[in-house]
């Protein structure tokens, strides 16, 4: 389960069995079906790139997708589609948050 105050979920190319994620474009496929959902709404030409919100990436050799939690705010749908298709196909998930910058000055 995804915690409401996580700003960005990251969902992880391996199973929870420990097992590569396959076909191996999952996470250009999960992306490019997300495109449409981006600041501002669909416009023209959007289908070209993906979104902010939904960005396929390798982090440590594994393929990931990177979920913001605007794609939240802004389409509750389209998050519970990427949370179910993580679920759907036991795909291991991770948050993250930001931290606060530590502005005090260190002696």
């Amino acid at each position: 389960m995804v915690s409401s105050d996580a700003k960005e979920v990251f969902i992880q190319g391996i199973t929870r069995a420990g097992r590569t994620f396959r076909p191996s474009d999952w996470a250009e496929r999960l992306a490019g079906v997300m495109s449409q959902f981006r600041p501002g709404g669909a416009q023209p030409g959007s289908h070209l790139s993906y979104s902010p919100w939904c960005v396929p990436t390798v982090i440590n050799g594994i393929k990931c997708v990177i979920v913001n939690s605007e794609l939240r705010k802004a389409e509750p749908m389209a998050w519970d589609f990427v949370l179910n298709f993580a679920k759907d196909n036991d795909l291991q998930v991770g948050e993250a948050c930001l931290l606060p910058e530590d502005r005090q000055p260190r002696a």
